[in-house]
């Protein structure tokens, strides 16, 4: 029996909904086929959106969504991309796949989008390829509700009322594809340009990002915060689970127990990436105003064989459910540094929630964990820490279990705990300090490790009421399957 041990008293942190975030890009079928069809589309369609893939993720309560990418933001040019379709410039995408960019969704398009799924917007802007004034007339041009010429053009291409951009990127990844820069001369840049990403009205104000560091360069940190950490609200951090490496990663379906449990080992590295950057923000930002926002995360596979090499479309098994999950609890954990998370990316690329063929759509393990781990979201971490002991392959070692623990507004806790072991199954106590147990109800998602679900299985790996638990006395119980993840609702 391995005991759960939970403080409801000890209340560590609010959980910004916003972890639970996503990233669409102008990559592969993300943006074109996944999200928008166009209004003359056979599939149905609001305004060009998909009904399907609103309608699900409407359900998983998104609630925030980065565009347009990714490396593709730094090459991208805002004016591309307005007024009427036909005049749009075609160019190619040169980053993903070499195929045609029509510019069809643009700026109305993803906003559009976002009032659709009742979610923020995270727009990024272009540092690389781009101008200060691109990128102040572009913030102009989305929120400022004056006379102006950006102002003007916006309403004369159908909106007359400014947009609201919630957050805003001062470039992507600047240290590679975004500039290939040193961390010295992008601080000096981001100062420039968050200068001229202008705030027009206080009650829509924009959370201005900076481009942080790709894993573990800790001097990119130390120098942006050094040089640049007054002018931001928030540092972002790139990590991507890689069973392999960048020339071999490995297949997204086809794998044994050994690289099941190195994939969860280096998933669990995100804790130490967070913590390690936290303490260096925490020597120049001791308040924590800076965010550290994890703006590109999740599994990196081989693409599925058949398939354009530049559109990165990967299958989704239990394997990814494990590392969305292992994902969430750690950025609750870290809730009082980590204000934002984006999982890459929302539809038919990388670990998406939402794969798309033709009109059929599906929804991904990732999909299932997204929508259980939704009852954390603006919800108060609670002091929680379960007994553990190691499983795994060789040097290949992971702890079996793996939780963190909210309450809600209506005071209900909600626990979620990953076991990480592909063949044992485990007895799973809680205790709560100065609280009695009332009544329990929960979701789960479990399988075998390759479990996916396919356009001729769709509903193979689905979530279902867990009712494998007993609640006597006040004293709760449960069996905890194998490769599984559950959600609990505990009234107390």
């Amino acid at each position: 029996m391995f005991r759960l041990y939970i403080n409801p008293q000890h209340k560590k942190g609010h959980i910004n909904k916003e972890l639970q975030g996503h990233f669409s890009e102008h990559l592969g079928r993300c943006i074109y086929e996944g999200i928008y069809v166009g209004e003359n589309s056979p599939v149905p369609n609001t305004n060009g959106m998909r009904n399907d893939v609103v309608e699900a993720l409407r359900e998983m309560q998104i609630p925030v969504l980065r565009w347009p990418g990714g490396c593709f933001a730094d090459e991208y040019h805002w004016m591309d991309g307005i007024g009427p379709k036909e005049s749009r410039k075609r160019m190619i995408n040169t980053h993903w796949g070499g195929v045609l960019e029509d510019n069809s969704f643009g700026t109305h398009e993803f906003m559009e989008l976002c009032r659709q799924l009742g979610c923020k917007a995270y727009v990024n802007g272009n540092v690389g390829s781009g101008t200060v004034r691109e990128m102040s007339e572009w913030v102009e041009y989305m929120t400022f509700d004056g006379v102006s010429p950006m102002a003007d053009l916006r309403k004369a291409n159908g909106r007359k009322e400014p947009y609201t951009v919630d957050y805003f990127g001062v470039g992507n990844e600047s240290w590679g594809c975004g500039g290939n820069m040193l961390p010295e001369y992008y601080a000096n840049e981001y100062r420039r340009y968050q200068t001229y990403v202008r705030v027009y009205s206080a009650e829509r104000p924009i959370y201005k990002i900076a481009c942080g560091p790709s894993e573990g360069d800790y001097g990119w940190t130390e120098t942006l915060m050094r040089m640049a950490g007054g002018y931001m609200d928030g540092l972002s951090l790139h990590y991507y689970t890689v069973p392999g490496n960048w020339e071999k990663k490995g297949s997204a379906t086809e794998f044994d127990e050994a690289e099941w449990y190195k994939t969860l080992r280096k998933t669990l590295y995100m804790d130490e990436l967070i913590s390690r950057h936290s303490a260096i923000m925490d020597k120049y930002d001791k308040e924590k105003r800076v965010g550290l926002i994890v703006d590109e995360w999740g599994t990196w596979y081989d693409c599925e064989p058949g398939t354009n090499p530049g559109f990165l479309y990967q299958q989704n098994s239990m394997r990814d459910a494990l590392v969305a999950g292992i994902n969430l609890n750690i950025f609750n954990k870290h809730c009082d540094r980590v204000k934002m998370a984006n999982i890459a990316q929302l539809v038919n690329v990388l670990q998406a929630v939402i794969l798309t063929e033709g009109d059929r759509m599906l929804l991904t393990p990732t999909y299932h964990v997204f929508n259980m781990y939704k009852h954390h979201q603006e919800g108060e971490l609670l002091d929680s820490y379960v007994e553990t002991e190691e499983t795994g392959v060789e040097e290949d070692k992971v702890p079996n279990l793996q939780e963190s623990v909210s309450m809600d507004k209506d005071g209900h806790i909600h626990i979620t705990i990953n076991n990480l072991s592909a063949s044992e199954a485990y007895e799973v106590e809680p205790v709560l300090a100065q609280a009695v147990v009332k009544e329990v109800k929960g979701t789960i998602l479990t399988g075998s490790m390759r479990d996916h679900n396919t356009f001729d299985e769709p509903e193979r790996v689905q979530s279902k009421e867990f009712t494998d638990y007993s609640l006597k006395d006040g004293r709760l119980t449960f069996k905890l399957p194998a490769c599984s993840v559950l959600h609990l609702e505990i009234g107390v």
